[in-house]
């Protein structure tokens, strides 16, 4: 007897709806693409192009399928319907139709689209390329290829210049020459992408922001000016605008090997590492890079990132080969092991130790700053974003770090600072005596009560009518005997310490007889404002006087200024075996 068949009472769905849009078929055609499967990449890809006509990243990935199975002429009529419909701006496109073309052998057609890529593309991504392509064109056509200039090469030598000093950190001078030169040439986008890039690290971000809204004006589809938004949103607490251009990003399947690193680092920075990840496999499967032991630490910090612990520490294991001298593998590696266990800690990407590491070695040795550190740009950004950004003990580090530094480029930042009206005045009394202590050529402005000041050649002693040798030879002799054991913040307050008790006691200055005997005693007081271990004895062998003749000198000075007294407020509960 067959059973009955009864109509449902209840309306319960078990379907669970699936958004079938353009970012549904672009990630399916990616899944298919690493998995090699090029039927389904071309499937997937059609559907987010029908969904997202308009969309130039979608034309231009399934270009790049259509290319790899063979059909060149299919996509070659895409990319011409890309330049002449959507967005005109994407030059690179003809140089993938004259790769099409030269695998077609149709030479002539090659040389053609080759000629116009170098004679309007700016970015100059597949310059490399296109120099051989040029000697293979040359060879079949077995004449020179027609070509007259390369735009993408105006300014070269200057942004070479200027990239290189963005990598060794000095931004100030890279920033001089891109100014100059995005003026001249105002369509060199990767002028204008490292000039923004350059006022981030400097701390200008308002200015960063500008310069690469105005790229994006010229070019919107330009890749390396929407990474560097992203991160720029991402600074500043911008999450709206953040989260729509990830979307535009996560769809980005760039083919040139500068794009797709570009692409992965800025994902990286942004959290991104699951999409981070597939991008530097992808890097490290071409073998574009060879045995770059960087790229194996980047793949590494995304495996580590996104939980992949034994593909991470392979891939340290593989950096620690490749780069026998670096500490870096093995500082990860242990961050690894607490992460096993655990207490699992977000890494950066940069293939250095971490900034707060680096410090840490720094204050443990007492040669100052390695000159390594010293050239180091995040180092230094860091700096500068502390200085224009910090509080007001942090920029009195980062003005301290100067002096150990003491370049060009910490010259002109601190010149900048003093004419800051905003900034504290005891910060730039700092800042003046590192400027000072660098040897700056004089004048130094400065801004007090709204106007631009130059200095007087002495220190900053406005109260003082006059300023006598006697005076500096007392102060130079003691920061010469203090040199390398006291840090620039001591040695800035003994000058302070000696220009306030001067200031104090004028016009009746006590007559300077034995510059040694002053001097030790302002050490002796310095020390002891700062808290160090100290004596009388100490400071008379050093200085070659006699202990009665510091303590004199010390209790004329303690009386002027008041100094135990200051010193009792700070400290109550602290007992001084010598007086003040």
């Amino acid at each position: 007897m067959a059973k009955k068949k009864h109509v449902a009472t209840t309306k319960k769905r078990n379907v669970i709806n699936v958004q079938m849009d353009a970012t549904f078929f672009f990630e399916r055609a990616v899944h298919s693409l690493d998995r090699h499967r090029y039927d389904r990449a071309l499937k997937y890809f059609r559907r987010a192009v029908e969904f997202e006509p308009e969309n130039p990243v979608n034309h231009c990935n399934l270009a790049g399928v259509l290319s790899e199975t063979g059909e060149y002429e299919e996509s070659n009529r895409i990319l011409q319907h890309i330049v002449e419909q959507i967005d005109p701006s994407m030059t690179e496109c003809y140089f993938y139709m004259a790769n099409n073309y030269a695998n077609m052998e149709n030479y002539e057609a090659a040389e053609e689209a080759l000629v116009y890529y170098l004679e309007h593309d700016s970015n100059g991504h597949f310059l490399e390329e296109s120099e051989e392509m040029m000697e293979l064109l040359g060879y079949e056509l077995e004449r020179p290829t027609k070509l007259t200039s390369i735009k993408s090469r105006e300014g070269m030598f200057e942004h070479d210049k200027a990239r290189t000093l963005l990598e060794e950190g000095k931004f100030s001078e890279a920033v001089r020459i891109l100014e100059k030169l995005v003026k001249k040439t105002p369509d060199f986008m990767a002028a204008r992408n490292n000039l923004a890039l350059a006022y981030y690290y400097m701390g200008l971000f308002d200015k960063a922001m500008s310069t690469i809204r105005q790229v994006l004006e010229l070019e919107p589809g330009n890749l390396h000016a929407l990474c560097n938004l992203a991160i720029f949103h991402q600074h500043n607490g911008e999450r709206e605008p953040l989260d729509e251009l990830l979307v535009c990003l996560r769809k980005t399947y760039p083919m040139h090997y500068d794009h797709v690193f570009k692409l992965a680092t800025t994902m990286g920075i942004l959290s991104e590492h699951e999409t981070a990840y597939r991008l530097f496999r992808r890097l490290l499967k071409t073998g574009e890079s060879g045995l770059d032991p960087c790229l194996y630490h980047y793949t590494a910090v995304a495996a580590y990132n996104i939980g992949k612990y034994a593909e991470a520490e392979k891939l340290w294991r593989t950096v620690e080969k490749l780069d026998p001298g670096t500490d870096v593998p093995r500082y990860y590696m242990e961050q690894l092991k607490e992460a096993v266990n655990g207490n699992k800690k977000q890494v950066g990407y940069h293939y250095h130790l971490p900034f707060e590491e680096q410090f840490r070695a720094m204050e443990i040795s007492a040669d100052g700053i390695p000159d390594q550190l010293k050239r180091d740009p995040l180092v230094r950004s860091s700096f500068f974003w502390a200085l224009r950004h910090g509080d007001v003990e942090t920029k009195l580090q980062v003005i301290q770090a100067f002096g150990m530094i003491a370049d060009s480029e910490v010259e002109d930042a601190l010149r900048e600072f003093l004419l800051d009206p905003a900034e504290d005045e005891y910060l730039k009394k700092v800042a003046i005596f590192v400027l000072r202590s660098m040897r700056a050529k004089e004048p130094i402005f400065v801004n007090l009560d709204g106007r631009e000041t130059p200095l007087q050649s002495s220190p900053w002693s406005p109260n003082l009518p006059v300023w006598k040798d006697k005076w500096q030879s007392v102060m130079e002799t003691a920061l010469r005997k203090m040199d390398k054991r006291y840090d620039m913040i001591q040695q800035h307050d003994l000058e302070t310490l000696w220009v306030e008790f001067l200031t104090r006691v004028y016009p009746n200055a006590p007559k300077i007889g034995k510059v040694e005997g002053w001097a030790a005693a302002l050490e002796y007081l310095t020390a002891k404002m700062h808290r160090r271990a100290i004596s009388y004895h100490e400071v008379a062998v050093r200085y070659g006087i006699s202990v009665a003749t510091v303590s004199k000198n010390v209790k004329v000075i303690d009386v002027a200024c008041g100094l135990k007294e200051k010193m009792d407020a700070i400290f109550p509960k602290l007992s001084h075996s010598e007086p003040f």
